[in-house]
């Protein structure tokens, strides 16, 4: 209630109203990406711009709708103490598959530095059981990712046919 206060009486003083409401899944979903990119300790600018590329696809925004929410995400995600508010979240507004897509999202991002560290692997873990999504479908998931982004499911690139000709 309090928030439809203050954003009626932005809107009177000249603001703009954000795209993006507390609750919308989407706000929540970008966050958690965010803070799986950073897991590191470092974005690379290949995980920005797979960032910008996946949320732009998967939640059919232009681009500026897409900077929009990923700097909204950026601010939510610095403001967190936990996974937990941004899980619940997805948990009450997505399907099991809907909730697959976001730890494949995740998966897309960590494959696009061609890197995998176990920060990154662990966050996936930890966010994956919050939302009820299982083991075996967080690997299979994964291994999907992987294979799509030329990687093993370890995170080291796959050998090409000559290298494994040579051996």
């Amino acid at each position: 209630m309090l928030d439809t206060i203050r954003a009626f009486f932005g809107e009177l003083a000249g603001g703009t109203k954000d795209r993006f409401a507390d609750d919308d899944y989407r706000l929540a979903a970008a966050a958690l990406l965010i803070h799986v990119v950073g897991a590191d300790g470092v974005m690379k600018p290949e995980e920005q711009a797979r960032l910008h590329k996946v949320v732009q696809y998967r939640f059919e925004l232009d681009d500026a709708a897409t900077e929009e929410l990923i700097a909204e995400a950026t601010i939510v995600e610095g403001e967190s103490v936990d996974l937990y508010h941004f899980t619940s979240l997805l948990n009450r507004s997505l399907d099991e598959e809907g909730r697959q897509r976001i730890i494949e999202m995740m998966w897309e991002l960590i494959y696009a530095d061609g890197n995998v560290n176990e920060f990154e692997d662990n966050m996936v873990w930890r966010v994956a059981d919050l939302m009820g999504v299982s083991s075996r479908d967080r690997i299979r998931l994964r291994q999907q990712v992987a294979a799509e982004s030329g990687h093993a499911a370890d995170g080291e690139p796959k050998p090409s046919e000559a290298e494994t000709a040579d051996k």
